[in-house]
């Protein structure tokens, strides 16, 4: 599979943020976002915080000298990022929301220069786990960066109930396929036949196909087959990134999103159901 090269987006999808943010009142500000504890102001500061960490370790080489930004012993990675999240929150929310915009602002015009300046096939700072890598390539580190970038933008577009200006092919189809890249990970417990393809279709203007299939020794993603798949899964580009940006039981997705079908072999489709592309 080809790299997805999206440095080059990063001014797009960050002004469209800044822009966003400088349009809401005070009370959309408090807003709860769509299958999130966090208000829309905690989702903000969120975005800041990776934008501040990434400079901080990537670019100028910093790391605290007194650990507080490492797992504790024993402290799994889910709980360790839960709680550095949490409590960056906590603390940013004595911040006013013209205060966090023009950090967010200054912040991410030097990522997005950061992320322009990487080769992208140098070895990355960190691995991308939800796509099953021990070692990553900075193009997939950047693009893992940049679905976080979109889809938190994205809850506060449909929090505030604002028109989305990042849904468009250009700023969205990178994003679903950067996601879909968690396929064969997903897969990779799954029985199969040698040569069974299992066909995900995305529906929208801003969609598009992906597809794994079976090999001798496990499951790949690949770029066209002429094989017929043995199960399809549509789902709608709306669907598509709240699917794969939360954790959820099979039966709850099949109540929340009823739009999902699953056409041929069901049961070979629904580890489709259990995809997620973030750290969640």
């Amino acid at each position: 599979m080809p790299p997805i090269l999206v440095a080059d987006l990063f001014p797009d999808v960050c002004r469209c943020l800044v822009e966003l943010l400088r349009s809401l009142s005070p009370e959309e500000w408090q807003l709860p976002t769509v299958s999130s504890r966090r208000t829309v102001k905690d989702i903000a500061s969120h975005l800041l915080d990776g934008s501040l960490r990434r400079l901080s370790m990537q670019r100028d080489g910093y790391h605290p000298a007194d650990g507080r930004s490492q797992p504790r012993a024993g402290e799994p990675l889910m709980d360790f990022l839960n709680r550095l999240n949490e409590e960056w929150e906590v603390g940013t929310r004595r911040l006013s929301p013209n205060v966090l915009i023009e950090l967010i602002e200054w912040a991410d015009v030097q990522l997005a220069e950061l992320f322009q300046s990487l080769d992208p096939d140098g070895p990355a700072i960190f691995p991308v786990a939800w796509a099953g890598e021990e070692q990553s390539k900075n193009w997939m580190d950047v693009a893992r960066d940049y679905t976080e970038k979109w889809h938190h933008t994205q809850q506060i577009f449909e929090a505030t109930q604002r028109p989305s200006t990042i849904v468009n092919r250009e700023l969205m189809y990178p994003c679903l396929d950067i996601f879909m890249r968690a396929l064969p990970f997903t897969f990779r417990d799954v029985a199969a036949k040698v040569g069974s393809v299992v066909t995900v279709v995305v529906t929208g203007d801003a969609g598009g196909q992906w597809q794994v299939q079976r090999q001798s020794n496990g499951w790949e993603q690949i770029m066209e087959t002429s094989s017929k798949p043995a199960a399809t899964v549509t789902i709608d580009q709306a669907t598509a990134w709240k699917l794969v940006t939360k954790r959820r039981r099979r039966e709850l997705v099949r109540q929340q999103f009823p739009d999902i079908q699953i056409s041929g072999d069901e049961e070979l489709g629904l580890p489709v159901l259990d995809m997620v592309s973030v750290m969640a």
